[in-house]
């Protein structure tokens, strides 16, 4: 039976847990070649594993986004063992909370290098890639989605640079969609809310319990459920494009 995707390849960055795995998952079952990126190599061969007992096609490459050469050679090796490249999952990121005041430097430079910088580099050398990708069968369409957070929308106490980090990507996201629209490449942004991930335990002790108190009550998504929307988003026919999403659980007010 035919796939949405059979005969695409996707890239997926952060592919070695949560919302990355997922989607990793959810593409390949869709009938996506999909090539694996993250810098935890052992998790990427376990998932490359299950995908390919599953039927599914994978590649998994250890990659730190950050490194702009590190970034290019994932999309130029997605290409040249995989055979092309359609359609692209920003997913790297990462969430390190706390006040402004006396702020650990290295927190701050961290997330702007994996939340806006590793995109960035993902992006830049994936665009003429994804261009080609339009141009061709079997869709003559291609997809850009950068995952951010409700925090790309709203900023609170705690949350500066992190906020910082996910508008700057959505300001990104929509100049890029601007640009490449007329030439089929769908860019869309992703903004989760409170999902079950590994994010929180990256947090630094002394924020970490706090930042668990904002949930604890709360019934928070789960990584399928945004894998779900962005399998919905690259699946849709080519005259129509999602360009940006919102979700947060039933329960989150902010």
């Amino acid at each position: 039976m035919t796939k949405p995707l059979d005969g695409t390849v996707a890239l997926v960055t952060g592919a070695s847990s949560g919302i990355g795995e997922a989607t990793a998952r959810a593409l390949a079952a869709q009938g996506a070649a999909v090539a694996l990126a993250a810098r935890r190599a052992d998790r990427l061969e376990q998932l490359s594993s299950e995908i390919k007992a599953a039927g599914g096609r994978t590649l998994a490459i250890e990659t730190d986004v950050t490194d702009s050469a590190q970034a290019a050679d994932a999309v130029e090796r997605t290409v040249k063992e995989l055979g092309r490249l359609d359609t692209v999952i920003n997913n790297a990121g990462v969430m390190l909370l706390g006040p402004i005041e006396d702020a650990p430097l290295e927190e701050w430079e961290r997330m702007v290098k994996v939340n806006e910088l590793g995109v960035l580099y993902v992006a830049h050398a994936a665009l003429p890639h994804l261009l080609k990708a339009a141009q061709s069968d079997p869709r003559k369409v291609a997809d850009l989605v950068n995952v951010s957070s409700v925090a790309g929308r709203v900023a609170r106490k705690g949350s500066g640079v992190y906020n910082l980090t996910k508008h700057g990507i959505g300001a990104f996201s929509e100049s890029l969609r601007q640009e490449v629209t007329g030439r089929h490449v769908r860019v869309s942004l992703v903004e989760p809310g409170a999902v079950i991930t590994e994010l929180v335990s990256h947090v630094r002790e002394g924020v970490r319990e706090e930042v668990a108190k904002r949930f604890e009550s709360m019934e928070r998504l789960e990584a399928d459920d945004i894998a779900e929307v962005i399998t919905f988003i690259v699946t849709r026919p080519r005259r129509m494009a999602i360009n940006e999403v919102l979700v947060r659980p039933t329960e989150q007010e902010l």
